[in-house]
């Protein structure tokens, strides 16, 4: 089957938000942001400028994919996330540890993310660790979605894991709720979008074990 992406591109003036974010920005700053808003950004960053910040322009971010904001890391003392929700800028706070400062155009409101939330999710995936190295029997979780399907992985690790019983799983959609079906799983190991265990304390992604 062929596909066909298309860009949607928000019309939303981000101005007036990120006028409204001058006061929390640092001098030097790393502009991120999602496909929606990232063709806006130049004119962001001339803005910046002329109000005497340093301003790399990161580009565009995906929630299970920060790389763009990683590469910049170095050079900035905080990232400014322009966009809705708390999923993305989120991730860049986990990967990077920098601050996130948060202008959400649809909303014309202005945050950071929360060390507290943080501090919880790190906890989280402390515990499904935890669990993983105790567990005796283990759920391999794989999509078919395409970018995100690693069944290879998947094998090569129930063929590490010689002391412990694993069972691969594979679906097109990963529901969290489907995985109480399953109560004799002690642990899952995530080889799909690794967000997912942002959502449970018993989910550990591939690559953090």
């Amino acid at each position: 089957m062929k596909t066909l992406l298309i860009s949607a591109k928000s019309k939303e003036n981000i101005m007036p938000v990120v006028i409204k974010s001058l006061r929390l920005l640092p001098k030097k700053i790393g502009l991120i942001t999602t496909i929606q808003f990232v063709d806006q950004l130049p004119k962001v960053k001339k803005f910046l400028e002329s109000k005497n910040k340093k301003v790399v322009i990161g580009g565009q971010i995906l929630g299970c994919n920060v790389k763009s904001a990683e590469k910049i890391d170095k050079k900035i003392d905080a990232f400014f996330y322009i966009g809705s929700g708390y999923f993305h800028p989120i991730a860049v706070k986990l990967a990077t540890n920098k601050e996130v400062i948060i202008a959400n155009p649809l909303e014309n409101s202005v945050s950071k993310v929360n060390e507290a939330d943080i501090k919880r999710l790190k906890a989280k995936k402390k515990t499904a660790l935890i669990k993983f190295y105790s567990a005796k029997n283990i759920g391999i979780l794989v999509t078919t979605k395409p970018g995100q399907q690693y069944l290879k992985k998947a094998t090569e690790l129930k063929a590490k894991l010689k002391d412990k019983q694993c069972y691969i799983f594979i679906s097109d959609t990963i529901d969290l709720n489907d995985l109480e079906n399953y109560p004799f799983i002690d642990s899952w190991v995530n080889t799909a979008c690794p967000r997912l265990s942002d959502y449970s304390s018993n989910i550990i992604n591939i690559e953090e074990l």
